[in-house]
């Protein structure tokens, strides 16, 4: 059965055998998601800045109960094993030097009126993130560059499904000579800690635990989506994912067949990961100009007509089956 089948297809932009990328109202599609149907929901929504952008984005006066309307959707279609991973950047508040507390406040408001659990709190360290705001860090140089957004990692049980053994990053250059020759390099000892680090430490798991912090840039400025976006004279959408954010969450939180859903998907960066990784997926986003565009991330290697053709086709309205 396709993915989209049970929000029928009046929305359906395009169709992968894995995935679909449906264009209207996240709420409305949310609430057509079968109950206890979804493994992983995955997204970045619009952060509340104090200017507006072309991909729209809500006040912070209202913007904890905003979000909180899709995400008690997406609870009521989360599998009791499902994990629910939103990226939240912070801002600053109107006119002032002082930080606004939405993404705070929005975790209290999942865990406490929405009965979620905080598996755990992951902070995306965006490396080659630009100095900002202008005023405060550029002008006056009184704050530093903010650089990192939180990542709530919120889950419907207290054991979702969850394998740190499928994001397992390289080892540094001293746990590989320490793994070729464990006495030489440490020996098993009680720390001051109390912690009883024993011989099973200097044994070779393929590869080491990663931290909480995913240092990730978001400079993907040849990436093959905007590379194919300029090549059709458009321009792409201008908040996106680095891949290797979802990569990581889809990696460690579903299995192959499971069902990734993005409810603010934008340039479709979490479809993308997902068919890559031979999950299932369904991408919701309200602009058809965006949803048009993302099309072009499964379309790399086409002749650039054939993707024009794509691109035009979904914006005039028809469904297009890759």
């Amino acid at each position: 059965m396709p993915t989209y089948e049970p929000l029928g297809s009046e929305r359906l932009c395009y169709a992968t055998e894995l995935g679909a990328q449906m264009c209207g109202d996240s709420l409305e599609l949310l609430a057509q998601l079968p109950a206890e149907s979804v493994d992983l929901f995955i997204t970045s929504p619009p952060f509340p800045l104090q200017r507006k952008k072309a991909y729209g984005n809500e006040d912070q006066e209202r913007y904890v109960d905003w979000l909180t309307e899709f995400v008690k959707l997406a609870r009521d279609a989360l599998k009791p094993t499902g994990s629910l991973v939103i990226d939240i950047g912070g801002a600053y508040q109107k006119g002032r030097p002082v930080r606004s507390l939405h993404q705070f406040r929005a975790l209290i408001a999942f865990v406490d009126d929405l009965d979620l659990r905080l598996a755990e709190e992951f902070y995306w360290h965006n490396t080659s993130k630009l100095p900002s705001p202008i005023e405060w860090v550029n002008k006056r140089k009184f704050r530093v560059k903010d650089s990192v957004n939180t990542v709530w990692w919120l889950s419907k049980g207290d054991f979702p499904k969850a394998s740190i053994e499928n994001v397992l990053v390289p080892y540094s250059e001293s746990m590989k000579r320490l793994l070729k020759n464990p006495s030489k390099y440490y020996q098993p000892k009680l720390r001051a800690s109390e912690h009883d680090i024993g011989t099973a430490f200097g044994k070779d798991n393929g590869g080491a635990i990663p931290s909480n912090l995913l240092s990730i840039p978001n400079s993907q400025s040849n990436d093959s989506y905007l590379r194919l976006v300029r090549e059709l004279g458009l321009k792409g959408h201008p908040a996106r994912f680095p891949l290797k954010l979802p990569e990581f969450f889809i990696k460690m939180l579903t299995e192959p067949g499971d069902l990734v859903v993005d409810f603010f998907s934008g340039s479709n960066s979490t479809g993308r990961v997902a068919e890559s990784h031979n999950r299932k997926w369904l991408s919701f986003e309200q602009e058809r100009g965006y949803c048009a565009l993302s099309v072009v991330r499964f379309l790399e290697g086409h002749p650039i007509g054939s993707i024009k053709q794509h691109v035009e086709a979904i914006e005039a309205g028809d469904k297009v089956f890759l």
